[in-house]
């Protein structure tokens, strides 16, 4: 007979069901046991846990920092060779003494050593006392020198040289200007600072990039070493002395009046070159003639000279040698032991005696004093020779 199934609500019919739950629940139950023991097997083998990763972060970590030791330790002991090496080197090849003052000069010496180097004394004077109205060996040995040395380098470690040098020939142009006045009433008493030159270079446009002059100079005016005037000009330079006088390249104002005087007067000035202790003194004993005068002064000039006519003159001017000048200046060399001697400011003196009539010539013609009448037209006038 077949089986009646039970009816719902019954307790065959609960029983049947709890019977045919057993089964599923047991099958769940061993699929999530299997389950949890893969996952714990995964994550053992692959790291997954909190732990896991913590210690594989920890190793990570510590490898890293050992090789950053590695290269540390690497980078100081490769510094630390070459620092050695670069002791070994200066060692060998350290500068003796007088070489310890350039700049970059290694001294071998590690950090937090010092070096106390020495800095030279001014020149020994030996048995020549620094005088005013002379000029000491010395300082004509400091141009030297510096000439051989022009940086800022070598005079910054000859201070002392340059100091006393400076000041010999400062007291010595300060003692010339009073024999310089006596020959030439208008120079007025000046401080020393007023007429000598500076010893530092404008190096701003020049093509020479040495800083210094390797020459003391000064020069003596109505104004000093600056100003219209005509100046008298001593230069102190070994083998390269001189004395001169006169305008070097003036202004173009300046310069136009000196050419229109030339052109009209040219006579005036021929008269001065031409003076017996002119030719005698400073063009070297030429002879009484006018073309040689002329010439002797164009040559000491020809340097800054044009060498064509100038404008509004004609080439056939009979002046054109003296029209085509730009300085107009006179000079005589002094050789160094006449420098050096007892006499130097009575010989110095005896040339700008000489010079004078020029000066004041050429004052008259580019700075004439005001409501001053020159003598020497007003005769001219009376004689009718006027030119």
């Amino acid at each position: 007979m077949p089986r009646r199934s039970p009816r719902p609500g019954s307790a065959s019919a609960a029983t049947a069901a709890s019977t045919a739950a057993a089964p599923k629940r047991r099958v769940s139950a061993r699929l999530s046991a299997g389950g949890d023991s893969k996952k714990r097997r995964l994550n053992a083998a692959y790291g997954d846990s909190d732990s896991a990763r913590k210690s594989k972060a920890k190793r990570s970590s510590a490898k890293q920092n050992s090789s950053t030791l590695n290269k540390r330790g690497q980078s100081l002991k490769s510094r630390e060779e070459a620092k050695g090496s670069d002791e070994t080197q200066d060692a060998t090849a350290r500068p003796k003494g007088k070489e310890l003052w350039r700049e970059g000069v290694r001294t071998g010496l590690g950090p937090g050593k010092e070096v106390f180097i020495q800095k030279p004394k001014a020149r020994d004077p030996g048995d020549t006392l620094y005088e005013d109205e002379t000029l000491h060996p010395n300082t004509m040995l400091f141009l030297q020198d510096l000439k051989q040395n022009n940086d800022r380098e070598w005079l910054k470690a000859h201070d002392a040289d340059y100091r006393a040098a400076k000041k010999d020939w400062e007291t010595f142009v300060e003692s010339l200007t009073e024999k310089i006045i006596e020959k030439d009433e208008t120079i007025p008493e000046l401080p020393a600072k007023d007429v000598v030159f500076r010893i530092h270079r404008d190096v701003r446009f020049s093509k020479n990039p040495t800083p210094y002059k390797t020459h003391f100079s000064a020069a003596w005016s109505r104004t000093g070493k600056k100003g219209p005037y005509a100046a008298y000009y001593v230069h102190l330079e070994p083998e390269a002395s001189f004395v001169g006088c006169g305008l070097w390249m003036p202004e173009a104002e300046k310069l136009a009046l000196l050419r229109e005087e030339v052109d009209q007067r040219s006579h005036r000035l021929k008269a001065i070159l031409r003076e017996a202790n002119m030719r005698r003194v400073i063009f070297d004993g030429i002879p009484d003639e006018e073309r040689e005068a002329v010439k002797a002064f164009v040559d000491q000039n020809k340097e800054s000279s044009l060498k064509i006519k100038p404008k509004g003159y004609e080439v056939d001017n009979e002046n054109i040698l003296l029209l085509r000048l730009r300085s107009f200046t006179i000079s005589k060399s002094l050789a160094d032991v006449d420098l050096l001697g007892p006499t130097v400011q009575e010989k110095i003196a005896t040339l700008i005696g000489t010079m004078e009539p020029f000066v004041t010539y050429l004052n008259k013609v580019v700075m004439p004093d005001p409501g001053a009448q020159d003598s020497t037209d007003e005769s001219e006038d009376e004689d009718g020779a006027s030119v």
